[in-house]
C-alpha cells in the first residue's frame, strides 16, 4: 500500500490482485440530484419534476443515470487502487432506474492487470437492494513501486 499526502492509503500496483475488491455505499436524495443538476446543467423534467416524471414509464423522478455511474469514481480515487490512480476509460451500461432516497451500492472488482502498461481494469456495479442499475468495466493507470 502506498500512503499520499492526505493519510489516505492506495494500492500500488504490485499490491493488486484479480479479485480484489471493495464497495461503498451513498443514499442519492434531493440534494445530490439537485446539486448534479446544477453541475452539469441537465435538468431534464424526469428527475427534476415530479408532474411530468409522473407521466413517464418511471412514474416518479430518477436520479440522473451519470450521477450513478460517477460513484464509480469514488471507489476508484479512494479504495481501489485508491489515490494515485488516473481513470483512463469506462463503459456503463444502465439496466435499471434509480429512484429519489434510493441508497446505492456500487462495487469494483480488478479483472486485468497489464504490468506493462500500468493498467488494471476493473468490473464496475450499481446495486440497489437486490436490483442492479448499472454494469460497466473501468481502466485505470496505477502507481508502481518500480521506476520506469
Amino acid at each position: 500500500m502506498v500512503i499520499n499526502m492526505s493519510g489516505q492509503t492506495g494500492y500500488f500496483l504490485e499490491d493488486l490482485s484479480i479479485g480484489m475488491s471493495a464497495s461503498m455505499e451513498k443514499q442519492l436524495g434531493e440534494a445530490e440530484i439537485t446539486q448534479f443538476a446544477a453541475i452539469t446543467g441537465d435538468v431534464n423534467p424526469v428527475h427534476m419534476d415530479e408532474e411530468y416524471a409522473s407521466g413517464t414509464m418511471f412514474k416518479t423522478r430518477i436520479a440522473h443515470g451519470m450521477l450513478t455511474a460517477s460513484l464509480i469514481s469514488g471507489i476508484l480515487g479512494v479504495k481501489l487502487p485508491g489515490p494515485g490512480c488516473i481513470y483512463l476509460s469506462q463503459d456503463v451500461r444502465f439496466r435499471a432506474p434509480v429512484h429519489i432516497d434510493d441508497i446505492v451500492v456500487t462495487t469494483a472488482t480488478v479483472t486485468r492487470i497489464n504490468e506493462a502498461r500500468k493498467q488494471v481494469t476493473l468490473a464496475c456495479k450499481c446495486k440497489v437492494a437486490d436490483t442492479v442499475v448499472l454494469t460497466g468495466n473501468a481502466l485505470v493507470m496505477v502507481p508502481s513501486r518500480l521506476k520506469g
